[in-house]
């Protein structure tokens, strides 16, 4: 698997890029929340692949995180000329089990049904949260204090394992 699981300063430059991009119309305009939603679904999409250990989402996050440091260190540097290469300290988050794989794929497989449905505009700020949620995750602050997100994963497919299996579905 060829990627990163840590972002650097440049990766964080580039997320923090995408994320003022996002948030300046809705700020300068009249700051309705409903603007903010496709976003926000990107971002949701992000987290709930980034809580994966492994696999398809495991792997997008990695080499999203190498697209950001490289396009970040990029920009730094043609901008102040000097490097934005230190590392940030990377953190995962831990815990997922089989039920809460479950949920996390639905979550992600919801966040592409609604791109499909979104218009143009829409389409480039699920993505950008997406991006931004996807290189925040690789750093020890957001992973930390998302750390609780597998867990709730985990409780959620437990929740529907049993009403499947009360309901004699499985």
């Amino acid at each position: 698997m060829t990627g990163t699981t840590t972002a650097t300063l440049g990766g964080l430059l580039a997320a923090l890029l995408v994320l003022y991009a996002n948030l300046r119309p809705w700020w300068a305009g009249n700051r309705e929340m409903k603007l903010l939603v496709p976003f926000g679904k990107g971002l949701a999409g992000a987290l709930a692949a980034a809580a994966c250990p492994g696999g398809v989402f495991a792997w997008a996050r990695q080499r999203t995180g190498a697209v950001a440091n490289t396009a970040g260190e990029t920009a730094g540097r043609s901008a102040t000329g000097t490097t934005q290469t230190e590392a940030v300290s990377n953190g995962q988050m831990a815990g997922l089990l089989a039920t809460g794989a479950l949920v996390a794929v639905l979550m992600v497989f919801a966040v592409v049904l609604a791109w499909k449905a979104a218009g143009k505009k829409d389409r480039r700020r699920i993505v950008g949260g997406a991006f931004v949620g996807t290189v925040a995750s690789l750093t020890a602050g957001v992973a930390g204090a998302l750390d609780w997100l597998p867990g709730a994963f985990n409780g959620v497919g437990d929740a529907v394992k049993a009403l499947a299996e009360g309901a004699n579905l499985l």
